[in-house]
């Protein structure tokens, strides 16, 4: 299968919002999103057209899709500035760090794919883009993510694109009491 990937715009509003929503549906979501479906449902057109209007131009993240052969979308994941180029750099619980970031970096946030394109090989054409889309167009010197201590999949996943543990952790926030761990890749 051949699959077209690219960022979003601010007119892809409807389609990320279907995606997200079928993501939070997911068996796997609880251990891959902080928020809810009845959350993200219950957001208005405006969130959704912020949500996909790229940093660059002042949207709340820059989301990278894939979709497949029939043009149905298949995957994502949102890249959030904590670089302070674009916008404000949000914290890992989503609040706003006035100091900024200790390191100027993107933060890959709600990775999914539809189960029946796992295994396939997209999600490392997903990350190829968007650390590509990184480099490219930010000042960034790493990337980071937090991935679920009970997600070993995904974990795996990560080493092997190159992305490495920091040895930091965090309690993850709708569960206090289980754990994310911090994996980063820094700019060649």
């Amino acid at each position: 299968m051949n699959y077209e990937i690219r960022t979003t715009v601010a007119d892809d509003w409807v389609r990320l919002r279907e995606l997200r929503l079928a993501a939070l549906r997911d068996p796997v979501a609880r251990v891959a999103f902080v928020d809810t479906y009845e959350n993200s449902a219950a957001q208005s057109e405006t969130f959704w057209r912020g949500r996909a209007t790229p940093i660059a131009e002042g949207g709340a993240a820059t989301n990278v899709i894939a979709a497949d052969d029939d043009g149905v979308w298949v995957a994502m994941l949102a890249l959030l500035d904590e670089t302070g180029e674009q916008s404000p750099p949000v914290g890992a619980l989503g609040v706003i760090d006035e100091e900024g970031p200790a390191v100027r970096q993107i933060h890959v946030v709600s990775v999914y794919i539809r189960p029946e394109h796992r295994g396939t090989g997209l999600a490392g054409l997903l990350f190829r883009e968007a650390v590509d889309w990184t480099w490219e167009n930010t000042k960034a010197e790493r990337m980071r993510l937090w991935v679920h201590g009970d997600n070993p999949r995904a974990r795996a996943f990560y080493n092997r694109i190159g992305f490495t543990p920091t040895g930091q952790t965090m309690a993850f926030p709708p569960v206090p009491a289980e754990t994310e761990h911090e994996m980063v890749l820094d700019r060649p």
